[in-house]
């Protein structure tokens, strides 16, 4: 097979991934969860015209003269707690004592807060005017019976979740999540609790898959490390299909050990690309065996990551229903000249900064298929596109901004 164009790979997958259902969870369930549904309020927040601090309701046109050297004297006939209503009406010359929240009384028309007052036994002294409407908030300022305050696909934020609290819903349709089953391979990897021997190194990518998966909405189902043999690899993809998804790191390359192709294709696998132009991340691996996707991501750990960003993270979004499959892209002025190859379409690991209302992007320092460090460093990736060469200093770029 011939190299593809990254958003022809990213096409291709994404014609073959389906939503996976809905279900309806519980409010403190929900944080993080994708909506399946609209939500609509079925009332109005505030429910009725309320205080916006502790004061005094009382008729604005009773004090328009008030001053601190003539002050408007009222008397205080009510006082009213947040979650009571008033008992009488308000009328000419009086107050009503009132908390923040508390309902506005009939016949009140402003509230004056309690800096500007002053005691005089059962009376106050006004010592400011106020205007019609003054500290009042009206019935449904937040949300107004009928209105739509979430979109069907909106990933759910802390804020969301206090926003269904207040429209009173304790249950909401969203999503089902994928289980994505992760599988590192070769002789060299170990697990975090061995002891390394020689060439032998950690299994950086199960680890950071999982934290991936997690952060794109699925649940991460760790498989452990198969050897370099296709009876082992056979064998755990085997456990991996029972997963929505499967997603390998190490073994898709050209070696004689990298077996991840061939194992797969002797499992039925229907093999539709397995290298990208790109870099880093040129060896990866997509087809399905049945209904499943497989995922075979390079080994490099830098390669593993933004191949996952760039391919897996869309395609799990797509199976949330989320509104939003990519990562937000920006304009950047690059900060410095940057150089490269023709023939492949880079993604460099990237610091970006807001100043001054521009985005300004530096690479963040060795770019390198297994230098995560730098990786580790970016809140971005600078997209250097498939034919350039070169990007001066001071040019506009393209950045995939990382949440």
């Amino acid at each position: 097979m011939s190299m593809i164009q990254v958003q022809e790979a990213l096409d291709n997958i994404l014609s073959k991934i389906k939503f996976k259902g809905v279900e309806k969870v519980s409010l403190d369930q929900a944080l993080g969860r994708v909506l399946t549904e609209d939500v609509v309020s079925r009332i109005n927040n505030p429910p009725l015209d309320n205080s916006a601090m502790d004061g005094y309701a009382l008729i604005a046109r009773d004090i328009q003269s008030a001053t601190p050297e003539n002050p408007v004297k009222l008397e205080v006939v009510e006082e009213i707690a947040a979650g009571y209503t008033a008992k009488g009406t308000l009328k000419p010359g009086q107050a009503m004592r009132i908390m923040t929240g508390a309902p506005i009384p009939p016949g009140a028309t402003a509230v004056l807060m309690q800096e500007d007052t002053e005691k005089d036994g059962t009376s106050i002294l006004c010592m400011d005017k106020a205007d019609d409407q003054e500290n009042i908030r009206e019935a449904g300022e937040d949300v107004k019976a009928g209105e739509t305050v979430l979109k069907k696909g909106t990933t759910l934020t802390p804020a969301h979740i206090g926003m269904l609290a207040v429209i009173g819903r304790s249950q909401i349709a969203v999503s089902q999540r994928p289980t994505v089953a992760i599988l590192s391979t070769g002789d060299e990897i170990l697990e975090l609790d061995e002891t390394p021997q020689g060439p032998q190194i950690f299994n950086s990518n199960g680890h950071m898959l999982a934290a991936q998966i997690k952060s794109a909405g699925g649940i991460p189902i760790y498989l452990g490390i198969a050897k370099d043999t296709e009876e082992d690899l056979m064998e755990k993809f085997a456990w991996a299909l029972k997963s929505d998804i499967v997603v390998s790191s190490g073994g898709v390359s050209v070696g004689d050990y990298d077996l991840v192709k061939s194992s797969l294709q002797k499992m039925g696998q229907e093999m539709l690309f397995w290298k990208v132009a790109m870099k880093p991340g040129k060896p990866l691996a997509f087809g399905r065996i049945g209904e499943t996707p497989i995922f075979g991501l390079p080994g490099n750990p830098v390669s593993s990551f933004v191949s996952f960003e760039q391919f897996v993270r869309p395609s799990l979004r797509k199976v949330l229903g989320c509104s939003d499959l990519t990562h937000k892209t920006v304009q950047a002025k690059l900060t410095r000249t940057i150089h490269k190859k023709p023939g492949r379409l880079h993604f460099l690991s990237s610091i970006v900064s807001w100043a001054n209302g521009e985005y300004t992007v530096t690479p963040a320092g060795e770019q390198g298929s297994g230098i995560l460090k730098s990786a580790a460093n970016a809140n971005g990736l600078l997209i250097f596109p498939l034919e350039a060469t070169e990007i001066q200093q001071g040019q506009e770029v393209a950045v995939q901004l990382l949440e």
